[in-house]
């Protein structure tokens, strides 16, 4: 067990992000009706996730993290998690090819509620209101009514988490991420698009492969992982008492687990080593993310991983670096070599989304060249440093928005007005994501490449 932690340890701890709830009995309540329900995910998944990040550690895997910037209550439907959940298996399947090495895939989904704010306080004109923190929460509405935080909202957002769960595990071992079908993942409107031929073209390559091995005697039907898929659920854990009525004891080993999902991360601006965010994450044996900014110092850094993995178990933390394009450079190097340095077991995975938003035409938006610099840095810094560029987690969705700029549609400033769906931060459409699938690939087919040339030489 940790050291003097319990699940309620890091109420006595100074944090930050927390919402102003006006009725803290009403809070109190709904906390408690949360702890009397079921957990909606299990230890054994949340151990097998760490085990398949301990080989993305060791250099034997490859991490794709994506999904909402902010889950919303309006927009749950079935059709929307489907195009999610397809749109993820695409780049998987195209992120497989390039690493030729297993995809952990983890999705920003059924949990993701919750966003910090740079300001309490949003303005409108002469009228200021309570910021919008996500529906979790509050409510977008620009009025005085909707932004009043709400606990019955967690209570609604456990709801829709587990219905959302349900979909997506009958999605991914129910047949639909069947290799077979591969073709049939195509998005309508990517079938327009410039990536659909490229995507084609890998589909018909897996569709021989499954026919050659069919004619041998392997099927989905006597090899189960042909037509089943390991997908995990995460989650920025901003809401501790949310995650404190939804930690668990589980009964096999003893061990507290968060079963709000199967990683949570600690974002740039709840990371304070003294503070209630890092108490509670210390505490749970998930695996954890931990988001690391342009003012994370190399000395943090080796603080916060002795804090969050003091046993140095692989696959433990996930360090998702977001810097910014013209940032990168500039920091990373610093920390890969501290890690190094101390020996420690992380996943280094690149955020190339929250360093590089801009405002244009009053939109929120992320040029799309931007975030393929950085993660292009990224890639190469690590091969400088001889260490394992070992995942990505972008802010994406399987529908056809116009939120973030560029690509090879080439969306402009002008098309942003289009469909700017987002509750928070703009995402890339199916179109981008499968963009910067391929362009990903190509990358990591050119590292394979190179280590032959090292080796043969």
């Amino acid at each position: 067990m940790v050291q003097n932690w319990t699940p309620n340890s890091w109420r006595q701890k100074p944090i930050q992000q927390v919402p102003d709830f006006p009725d803290m009995a009403a809070l109190a309540a709904a906390e408690a009706q949360l702890a009397t329900y079921p957990p909606l995910v299990f230890a054994g998944e949340a151990r097998r996730l760490k085990s398949q990040l301990a080989s993305v550690s060791e250099g034997k895997g490859f991490l794709l993290q994506g999904g909402d910037c902010a889950e919303s209550f309006a927009e749950h439907g079935a059709d929307t998690i489907r195009d999610f959940f397809r749109a993820f298996l695409q780049m998987a399947v195209v992120l497989t090819f390039g690493a030729q090495q297993p995809v952990v895939k983890i999705g920003r989904i059924a949990g993701q509620f919750a966003k910090p704010r740079s300001s309490n306080i949003e303005k409108q004109g002469d009228i200021e209101l309570p910021s919008y923190r996500g529906d979790i929460i509050n409510g977008i509405e620009f009025n005085e009514k909707a932004r009043i935080p709400d606990p019955e909202r967690q209570i609604m957002a456990y709801r829709q988490s587990a219905a959302t769960l349900n979909l997506l595990r009958a999605f991914a071992m129910g047949g639909y991420a069947n290799l077979e079908n591969v073709h049939q993942w195509m998005l309508g409107f990517v079938k327009e698009s410039p990536q659909a031929e490229r995507y084609r073209k890998l589909a018909n390559r897996i569709s021989e492969t499954m026919d050659f091995m069919k004619a041998i005697g392997i099927t989905s039907e006597n090899h189960p992982s042909l037509r089943e898929t390991d997908f995990f659920t995460s989650h920025e854990a901003l809401l501790l008492g949310y995650e404190q009525a939804l930690t668990r004891v589980d009964s096999t080993s003893g061990d507290w687990y968060a079963t709000s999902g199967h990683m949570i991360w600690i974002g740039d601006r709840t990371r304070q080593a003294d503070h209630a965010h890092i108490e509670y994450c210390r505490g749970i044996k998930n695996p954890l993310g931990l988001k690391c900014g342009p003012s994370l110092t190399a000395d943090g850094l080796i603080e916060l991983i002795d804090l969050l993995n003091p046993q140095n178990e692989a696959g433990r933390l996930t360090l998702i670096c977001r810097f910014g394009h013209d940032k990168v450079a500039d920091h990373l190097p610093r920390l890969i070599r501290a890690v190094e340095k101390e020996g420690r077991k992380v996943v280094w995975s690149c955020d190339p989304m929250h360093g590089n938003t801009i405002t244009l035409n009053n939109y929120k938006t992320r040029p799309f060249e931007r975030i393929l610099s950085e993660v292009e840095s990224f890639f190469q810094i690590h091969r400088a440093e001889g260490t394992h560029p070992g995942g990505i987690h972008i802010e994406m969705t399987g529908n056809d928005v116009t939120e973030c700029t560029g690509g090879a549609r080439a969306l402009s400033g002008a098309d942003l007005a289009d469909r700017y769906h987002t509750h928070c931060d703009p995402r890339l459409n199916a179109d981008q994501a499968l963009e910067l699938a391929f362009l990903l690939a190509e990358r990591m087919k050119g590292g394979r490449d190179e280590k032959r040339m090292v080796v043969n030489g």
